[in-house]
């Protein structure tokens, strides 16, 4: 009877840890205690601010050296704003654990293509409607085909970041529905075929408010996945501009909207495939375009919504309902301790 209970805590710290690594692996690190505390003490002190400062001006040096080599001011800026986008990347995937919430984004993406597939057939007709409109536009080619690349990639960043505020807009609404619907006999249902299903049968779970980085732990992971879908459906799009471009505009009728003569891309695929310059760029622009609207509608359209929502809401409630079995798990397991330190004494 003494080693029981000794026998009870040891049990119920590994299960903390499989919850924990379960956490991990969809993509939750900040479910468990440990990291978001660590993230919270960064994100909430100057260290933060200093990380942020020291890339900002490591990619400016870098982006006014490669300006002044290459004497050329916009390639610099894009140079430098690759440079920060990449090191803010790198540090937001390690530090703050960013990259396992990709990780699990992607694989559930390419894991659902089959689920993908006909949202995209929802949204795809009146776009392609749309855009196509605006790829036989001459005023489209004028501003597109003729701006330099730099501008070029800032626009496409420009419809990217507009985009990304969009969704952190409107994905914490989606979180907080789920949020208010996992209460009662629903944490045991969704907690099945998880580490803490046998604990949520046993101790049940009382839901309480998210903590903040939690809650930011959804949304991100929601922002990934959208985000993730949006470039896949931008990819096929420039693709399908290049092809459909090759075969029905020529260049005399480039030539006569932008009023500019054509040139092969400034690479070693323009002296081995039949593509313009002119082309990529339209391509490109319009893509971009095209992820932007597709965002925009994504949230908008009660219909895709619905369907969109549908998976994800399911695997939402369930890393709730298995937060809430782990807290009352680890609330206990302060209980018990606390005693026994203050019998010590």
């Amino acid at each position: 009877m003494t080693r029981e209970p000794a026998e009870r805590t040891q049990h119920e710290r590994t299960e903390t840890e499989r919850i924990e690594d379960w956490f991990d692996e969809q993509g939750l690190p900040y479910f468990a205690g440990d990291h978001a505390r660590d993230v919270e003490e960064w994100v909430t002190s100057w260290r933060i601010v200093t990380v942020l400062v020291a890339i900002l001006l490591v990619s400016a040096a870098v982006g006014v050296s490669v300006g002044l080599k290459v004497d050329d001011g916009p390639t610099g800026s894009v140079t430098g704003g690759i440079v920060f986008t990449v090191a803010l990347a790198a540090f937001a995937g390690s530090f703050l654990r960013m990259g396992t919430m990709v990780r699990w984004a992607i694989g559930r993406t390419f894991g659902s293509l089959g689920l993908l597939l006909p949202l995209l057939t929802r949204a795809l007709p009146l776009l392609l409607l749309a855009v196509t409109f605006l790829f036989i536009n001459a005023e489209v080619w004028q501003v597109a085909a003729l701006m330099s690349r730099s501008v070029l990639w800032w626009a496409v960043g420009f419809f990217a970041g507009f985009g990304v505020l969009f969704l952190l807009a409107r994905l914490p609404e989606e979180v907080q529905a789920v949020e208010g619907a996992a209460v009662g006999d629903r944490i045991a249902d969704a907690c099945a075929k998880t580490p803490a299903a046998a604990a949520s049968r046993r101790l049940g779970g009382q839901v309480t408010a998210l903590p903040r980085f939690a809650r930011a732990n959804l949304v991100l992971v929601l922002l990934f996945s959208q985000a993730i879908q949006v470039f896949l459906l931008a990819l096929g799009l420039f693709a399908f501009f290049m092809a459909f471009g090759a075969l029905t505009i020529p260049s005399s009728t480039i030539e006569a909207w932008t009023g500019e003569p054509v040139s092969l891309l400034p690479s070693a695929i323009g002296r081995t495939m039949p593509v313009t310059n002119d082309l990529f760029q339209v391509s490109v622009f319009l893509a971009a375009f095209s992820g932007l609207y597709f965002t925009v509608s994504a949230v908008t359209d009660e219909n895709y919504r619905r369907q969109f929502f549908s998976g994800l809401s399911a695997e939402l409630e369930r890393a709730i309902a298995v937060h809430a079995v782990y807290q009352t798990l680890m609330r206990d397991q302060s209980a018990r301790d606390q005693p026994a330190g203050d019998e010590s004494v």
